[in-house]
């Protein structure tokens, strides 16, 4: 390949991933917390994805392609920054408690938050199934990019919906 190929070729890739830069940070946030963590996430997601373009097979969506080495990547980082986290002593995180005197808009961003966080809590294939459910992809999708049967998709969704609203349930009864 020419100089002049290479440079184009390297030109399609990062327009590629910029175009895609949402499924980059919407991965990262679902896995990360600290700003530092999601900016380190990122780059190594840009980088997997840079790296591995040219194994690419059209088969595939382009989407679906980058969803699944995104969220390979994030599941590794996750349990690498797992191993890390045994060894230090984490920020006490309060939670914070809803009033009955807040207005709605801060009821409804409050429960968001909690919804996140109780996301962030699910083991890593969970979080990912998760991610793509709220992101509004088919079943089809889903199965493509994370390798299990649709049927298995359901069942899945279903139970971690479930178990969403018990810790919903759970708080409100307190």
């Amino acid at each position: 390949m020419t100089v002049l190929g290479e440079i184009e070729e390297r030109n399609k890739v990062i327009q590629v991933i910029m175009q895609n830069m949402g499924i980059i940070h919407k991965v990262a946030n679902m896995f990360c917390k600290s700003r530092e963590d999601k900016d380190d996430l990122i780059q190594e997601i840009m980088t997997q994805l840079w790296s591995s373009f040219e194994k690419y097979d059209d088969a595939y969506k382009l989407g679906t392609w980058m969803y699944r080495v995104s969220l390979n990547i994030a599941i590794s980082f996750y349990r690498k920054k797992q191993t890390q986290e045994q060894y230090f002593m984490p920020l006490d995180e309060k939670l914070d408690i809803i009033s009955n005197d807040e207005n709605e808009n801060e009821v409804e961003t409050n429960n968001l938050e909690l919804l996140e966080k109780f996301i962030g809590n699910l083991k890593e294939f969970d979080k990912a199934l998760m991610l793509l459910y709220l992101e509004k992809k088919s079943h089809q999708e889903i199965s493509e990019i994370l390798g299990i049967t649709t049927s298995n998709i359901s069942t899945k969704i279903a139970r971690i919906k479930e178990g969403l609203k018990q810790q919903f349930s759970n708080l409100k009864s307190k």
